[in-house]
């Protein structure tokens, strides 16, 4: 019996490859494409704490966290400011803030916690410090997209739901890098919602996030994690979330909006410092999400190589086979997460893909410095 010649092989891999990367698209993601929440017979409103974490983001907390504060929620609710050592104005501004707003409660914070790296000490705090059960948090640079993001994040929780993931995007500007930088956010939402949705919930967003205090409480908090730089998001959901006590969340009010970076060397600092947490999530989600990124790697080496090699018909075959299931997976959560300007620049984002995981493919080995 004759051995299959090279543009075989090529081909074969090729389709292993593909008939990969379908099965995410057609298992996964499909999820999110024709998610619908289910329907609420009553209105409810819990009472809430929002809690914020802020170090020297004065000029942040001046321009955002009004947002928070004139929220639309006739129930009760609490915004919880942690101002962790700050050396700017932080501290006066949220005086001001605070004789105007009677629901805002500050924690300041003048000493450093010694063996917790990051922001999971003053977190753990401002939890703490929470007067009501359900739990609400998001970043100093994040502003609520509507009013009523309160409303419709609480809206989410129902018996035996402790958790909520719901999508932290970022404004729209000119050029490239905010496109690529919101491609990537969508890229990581269309994966954390959709294994969610699927059963399998690894990780969340801090920019938005909600969950029970006495689940947090109930896990010891981040005391498991709290000699790690992060992970007071994507950890402590990957140890506390199950298939039954997590949600999504992703109605268009219920979005926060974030400023993104705006040069390549801060957003390529920003991921490498996110991803150096990924080696710490539970052994069925790192052979999940490898999985995935090996074959989305290997996929456009082995087109080229099959086209060149093989027979170029069957490499444009599979290519367009992915490229249709992708195009039609994707258009949905991309109109229903606020990013349908977007849609236009898959072909390039995917294709552009194969560079991001070789320029950040190292961080997942690299300790991470132990930076807020």
């Amino acid at each position: 019996m004759p051995l299959p010649d090279l543009g075989e092989c090529l081909f074969l891999a090729l389709a292993a490859v593909t008939a990969v990367q379908l099965f995410y698209y057609l298992y996964f993601f499909i999820r999110l494409t024709f998610y619908k929440p289910a329907e609420r017979l009553i209105s409810q409103q819990h009472p809430v704490s929002v809690v914020v974490c802020a170090r020297d983001e004065d000029e942040n907390l001046a321009r955002h966290l009004p947002g928070l504060l004139v929220q639309h929620y006739t129930s009760t609710f609490e915004v919880i400011v942690v101002n962790d050592n700050s050396l700017d104005d932080s501290k006066y501004i949220l005086q001001e803030l605070k004789k105007t707003f009677k629901t805002l409660n500050v924690v300041e914070l003048t000493q450093e916690a010694k063996l917790i790296a990051g922001k999971k000490y003053p977190l753990s705090v401002g939890i703490r410090e929470a007067k009501h059960e359900v739990l609400l948090l998001t970043d100093a640079d994040c502003v609520p997209a509507t009013e009523h993001w309160i409303q419709k994040m609480q809206e989410a929780y129902a018996p035996g739901i402790e958790l909520v993931l719901g999508y932290g995007a970022y404004h729209k500007a000119p050029g490239l890098l905010n496109k690529v930088i919101r491609l990537e956010t969508f890229h990581s939402a269309l994966q954390y919602l959709s294994y969610a949705l699927a059963g399998l919930p690894y990780m969340g967003v801090g920019r938005n996030l909600s969950y029970k205090k006495d689940l947090f409480l109930r896990n010891k908090g981040f005391a498991s994690i709290n000699h790690l730089p992060g992970g007071d998001d994507d950890l402590f959901v990957s140890k506390v979330a199950t298939k039954t006590n997590t949600t999504i969340q992703i109605d268009e009010d219920a979005r926060t909006l974030s400023v993104p970076k705006r040069t390549w060397k801060e957003w390529r600092r920003q991921k490498k410092r996110h991803y150096s947490t990924a080696k710490f999530y539970k052994p069925v989600h790192k052979f999940l999400l490898g999985m995935y990124s090996l074959s989305h790697f290997l996929f456009y080496p082995l087109v080229a190589a099959t086209a060149l090699f093989g027979d170029w018909r069957l490499a444009a075959g599979l290519f367009g086979l992915r490229l249709i299931v992708q195009l039609w997976v994707w258009y949905k959560p991309l109109r229903r997460l606020g990013e349908r300007d977007l849609y236009g620049w898959l072909p390039f984002f995917d294709l552009w893909m194969f560079i991001y995981y070789i320029c950040f493919a190292p961080s997942l080995w690299r300790k991470a410095k132990k930076t807020w």
